[in-house]
């Protein structure tokens, strides 16, 4: 899935996308580490992993999105 960045605090590694419908969700730490980035911008565009729906949403990975 596609997203993008939205917020990100580099102290926390914390942050949250904003899906294509506009929809945000957040990120933890954990989620961030998984994809192996140093820092994120606002704007980015990013995939992203999750798990769940609707309001149980969870992302589990986020990493820049290449072509």
């Amino acid at each position: 899935m596609q997203a993008t960045s939205f917020t990100y605090d580099s102290e926390t590694r914390t942050g949250s996308v904003l899906l294509d419908d506009g929809t945000p969700v957040d990120f933890d730490a954990a989620a961030f580490d998984a994809g192996g980035l140093r820092l994120l911008r606002p704007g980015q565009r990013v995939r992203i992993e999750t798990e769940g729906e609707g309001g149980s949403l969870r992302i589990t990975l986020v990493t820049l999105q290449t072509l």
